[in-house]
């Protein structure tokens, strides 16, 4: 039996995520999602439930895997129990060595599959919550490794590109570029 309910989860999702990931107008992530800590067995139940609820209302596409990055965990489990409103499942989690930084994939009992980037646990509110913006916005086509670079630039003061404002949207809506990202300069 659970103690205490599941964290709910700082997750920002594109309006149609998951979506069909073929064709011009793939993006690479279907959101972002800010956990508290880098324990997934405190973190993961939590997204769980909120990704099983942004499915269809029928409810027949619970969460069956997770892939996740070995380096942004502090542990490292084959199975998590979540216990839900309706019922008690197990899913799978895989660890990876060398997947992209900061990327989380969820693959449903169907198949669809949902990308999150994840940020890390200690980054501020305001960085944060501008990466879980930009990765559900519909025109986002940057990765997740892209999106934790563009948290890990330290603001200039003197460098009238790093307002508040660019540091905090992070987007250059014309080219789609990280506005102070080394690659946009």
């Amino acid at each position: 039996m659970r103690l205490s309910p599941y964290s709910t989860p700082r997750l920002t999702l594109r309006p149609s995520a998951p979506a069909d990931r073929t064709g011009p107008g793939r993006t690479p992530l279907d959101g972002g999602w800010w956990p508290r800590s880098a324990d997934p067995v405190a973190e993961l139940p939590g997204l769980v439930l909120a990704l099983q609820a942004h499915g269809p209302p029928d409810g027949h596409r619970p969460i069956a895997h997770i892939m996740l990055r070995t380096a942004d965990w502090e542990t490292h489990p084959r199975r998590l129990r979540v216990e839900g409103p309706n019922d008690t499942r197990e899913v799978r989690l895989s660890w990876f060595h060398n997947p992209a930084a900061g990327l989380l994939t969820a693959i449903y009992a169907d198949g669809h599959r949902i990308d999150l980037l994840t940020v890390p646990a200690p980054t501020g509110r305001a960085a944060a919550r501008a990466a879980l913006e930009l990765a559900a916005h519909p025109a986002n086509h940057l990765s997740a490794p892209d999106l934790l670079a563009a948290l890990a630039v330290p603001a200039d003061p003197h460098d009238p590109a790093w307002t508040e404002s660019a540091a905090q949207s992070a987007w250059e809506s014309e080219g789609g570029r990280l506005c102070g990202h080394p690659a946009a300069r």
